[in-house]
C-alpha cells in the first residue's frame, strides 16, 4: 500500500533478508478472497504466465478464469524441483501457501467426468518437490472464532481502512478482478471499501470469511493433505493474558488500538462448529484476531489432526510434520513492525 509494506511496514524486511545473503521474493495476491484463488496467483507470480483458476473452478464459482491483465514475467521462472523453494506465510498466508502445495502435487481436472485435465501448468500436472519448507506465522489453520463473533467486520480491512485514512486514497485494490468487481476511476477508496464489503461473494464458500471461520477452516484441512517431502514449521501469537478470576483471556497493554476490542471478545465467548460441537476456554487465548490454539497446527479434519511436534533446535527435523517453533507475545498485525517480537 504505497510505501507501507506488507512485510515490514515503513522498513522493508524483504531488503533486510536480502542484506544477509538470502534471495527473497515477495507476491501480492487477493487479499480476501479463496485459497485457490490466492495460490494459483502465487504460482504464476513466481512461475510467470497467465493466472489460470482452472475452468472446473471458474464454472463452478462464477468467476473469470483467466482474468485480462493477470500476466507475469516471473520472479523465480526457474522455479522447479531442482530449485525449490522455501515458504513463509502470515495469517491466512499459512493457508494459502499449504492449498499450493496440494494443487502442486495433483491433477485437476476441467470438469466432473475427471478424463480431461486442466489446461495449464500448475493445474494440470503434478509439480512434487517444488516446496523445500513452509513457515507459518499466526495461522488461522483451524479457523478463528472472530469470524463468526463478528461477521464482515475482519480485522484485516478494518487495518487497512486506517491506513488508508494516513497514507492516502490511491494506493490499494482488492484484486477481484475475476469477480469482475474493480475499483472505479477516481472512486473514493471508503466508498471502494464499502463496496467490498457488501459485495455477495463473502456469503459463497469461495470467500475469505468462509475459509477462515471453524467449519471452513475443517473443510480445508479435509481437502488439503500433508506433503511426506516438505518441511513445516509453525509460529504462534498471543497478545492477551489469563483473567484468573473470570477465567476469560483480556488484551494485554500495547496491544494494537484497533484490535482491542477483539482480543476481549475472543477471549470470552464460545462459538460453535456447523454439527454444534463447541469451542472451549482453550480458544480464549488470541492474538486480536487468531485464536493462539488455531495457530500450531491442522488439527481438524475429517483425517484428524496432523502431526505436531515441539521444535528442538538440538535435533534434526524430519519432512512431514509440523514443528511447533515459539509463541511470541505480540498481536497479529505489530509482529512485522519496527516494535514487533524479535
Amino acid at each position: 500500500m504505497g510505501k507501507y509494506k506488507y512485510w515490514g511496514g515503513f522498513q522493508d524486511l524483504e531488503e533486510y533478508l536480502e542484506s544477509k545473503g538470502f534471495t527473497v521474493f515477495t507476491v501480492s495476491i487477493g487479499p480476501i478472497t479463496s485459497n485457490w484463488e490466492r495460490a494459483v496467483e502465487v504460482f504464476h507470480q513466481l512461475k510467470g504466465g497467465q493466472v489460470d483458476y482452472g475452468e472446473e473452478h471458474a464454472n463452478t464459482w462464477g468467476i473469470i478464469q483467466k482474468p485480462e491483465g493477470k500476466t507475469y514475467p516471473g520472479l523465480y521462472p526457474e522455479w522447479d524441483t531442482k530449485h525449490p523453494v522455501h515458504f513463509i506465510g502470515h495469517s491466512m498466508g499459512g493457508q494459502t501457501i499449504r492449498m499450493l502445495a496440494q494443487q502442486l502435487n495433483n491433477v485437476y481436472y476441467a470438469d466432473s467426468s475427471g478424463v480431461f485435465p486442466e489446461k495449464n501448468s500448475l493445474l494440470g500436472k503434478t509439480n512434487s518437490g517444488w516446496i523445500k519448507s513452509i513457515t507459518t506465522i499466526g495461522t488461522p489453520h483451524n479457523g478463528t472464532t472472530l469470524t463468526d463473533i463478528a461477521k464482515r467486520s475482519v480485522s484485516f480491512l478494518q487495518y487497512f481502512v486506517g491506513l488508508a485514512a494516513v497514507a492516502g486514497t490511491d494506493f490499494y485494490d482488492f484484486d477481484m478482478e475475476h469477480w469482475n468487481f474493480r475499483r472505479g476511476i477516481n472512486e473514493p477508496w471508503l466508498n471502494y471499501f464499502r463496496r467490498v464489503r457488501e459485495h455477495p461473494a463473502w456469503e459463497s464458500h469461495n470467500f475469505s470469511a468462509w475459509e477462515l471461520n471453524l467449519d471452513g477452516a475443517r473443510h480445508l484441512n479435509s481437502v488439503i493433505q500433508m506433503d511426506p517431502e516438505i518441511f513445516y514449521y509453525s509460529y504462534a501469537l498471543s497478545a492477551t493474558n489469563l483473567d484468573t478470576v473470570s477465567g476469560n483471556h483480556i488484551p494485554m497493554s500495547g496491544i494494537n488500538l484497533i484490535l482491542q476490542a477483539k482480543a476481549r471478545r475472543i477471549g470470552m465467548k464460545k462459538t460453535f462448529w456447523a454439527d454444534g460441537t463447541p469451542t472451549d476456554s482453550t480458544w480464549y487465548e488470541n492474538d486480536g484476531v487468531v485464536n493462539t490454539c488455531s495457530q500450531w497446527g491442522p488439527t481438524t479434519g475429517i483425517n484428524g489432526p496432523e502431526p505436531i511436534a515441539e521444535y528442538n533446535i538440538n535435533e534434526p527435523p524430519i519432512p512431514g510434520q509440523w514443528y511447533a517453533v515459539r509463541q511470541l507475545k505480540i498481536d497479529h498485525w505489530s509482529i512485522f513492525r519496527p516494535s514487533g517480537a524479535h
